[in-house]
């Protein structure tokens, strides 16, 4: 009775990730833990950037932007989770679940670009040294990044648009832990074929468009370093895109098997489990890679814990 009236008033009820007590009390703990470390290392690399003058690049600018998306893409979705996994009442109002998915789709776009843009900053760093001021000036750098943004969110709004003007009359019970787009389609009692079209479109242009520029700066990159005589300079060339393609491999792999994959293939359990990787897992374990991966950002934290 409870779930029905909560329906009957304009919610959608989060099925979330288990019934099973003991496990809810675990997935808890797991994700309260995994989002304290998230906003934690996330904010640790932003405050080390604007401390170390060294860090003052257009490469450290946009990995600020991608730490700034990272906070607040598991902020969308993690407290929500914790909530619902504590207690009982698992609903979420059309409301939070239209801003829960306008949020999740423009961040993870955004997040898509400027790992893009990365990528072609390390190409300019690598492959064209002596142009590399010249190329990745300032004003290039602002644009890039507000462009980012602005076309991802401008893409979010769209969906959730045409989303929410769907009817739901199957079921208000999202196989999911947040409101994301392929399960709330299923939920339809209408044709949804428009909106697959927009969704396909959506990935192949920003997506796909940015995986494959990411992939072509490396395939430059690759080229470029190979030709370094020295093994020496080969391996400092590598590790300054290494943190970077590291990233590049979480994030693609997890979210294109999502919004790529054809609807035929589509398992509740399995889109829970890679959802709570790009969700979850890779804003948590961005921080971590490029702090470990990275001399400037360690020898930064190290001195200011000594002066501490």
């Amino acid at each position: 009775m409870e779930e029905v009236n909560q329906t009957s008033s304009g919610s959608f009820i989060l099925l979330g990730l288990s019934d099973v007590p003991s496990l809810q009390a675990i997935c808890f703990l797991v994700f309260l833990v995994m989002y304290i470390v998230t906003v934690s290392g996330n904010l640790l690399l932003i405050i080390v950037v604007r401390l170390n003058p060294k860090l003052q690049t257009p490469m450290y600018f946009f990995l600020s932007n991608l730490s700034i998306i990272d906070i607040c893409f598991s902020s969308t979705i993690v407290p929500k989770l914790l909530i619902n996994t504590l207690t009982k009442d698992r609903s979420i109002s059309w409301l939070g679940c239209a801003l829960q998915m306008y949020f999740h789709l423009g961040l993870g776009g955004t997040e898509c670009i400027l790992l893009a843009v990365m990528a072609y900053d390390r190409y300019a760093a690598i492959c064209r040294p002596l142009h590399y001021n010249i190329i990745m000036n300032k004003a290039l750098c602002a644009a890039l990044a507000a462009g980012a943004w602005s076309v991802c969110f401008l893409n979010s709004l769209i969906h959730v648009v045409l989303t929410f003007q769907l009817p739901y009359c199957k079921s208000h019970h999202v196989h999911h832990f947040f409101c994301e787009l392929p399960p709330l389609l299923r939920m339809s009692c209408r044709s949804t074929l428009l909106n697959v079209i927009g969704m396909y479109i959506a990935a192949g242009t920003l997506g796909m468009s940015s995986f494959c520029l990411t992939l072509t700066s490396y395939v430059h990159i690759i080229s470029t370093i190979l030709k370094i005589r020295s093994s020496q300079g080969r391996h400092k060339a590598f590790s300054t895109c290494a943190s970077h393609l590291t990233v590049v491999v979480l994030y693609y792999g997890t979210i294109m098997s999502i919004y790529l994959r054809p609807r035929s293939t589509y398992s509740p359990e399995i889109d829970k489990t890679v959802s709570i990787l790009y969700t979850v897992v890779t804003p948590m374990l961005n921080p971590v890679i490029y702090s470990m991966m990275n001399k400037d950002v360690k020898n930064t934290v190290m001195r200011r814990n000594k002066i501490l």
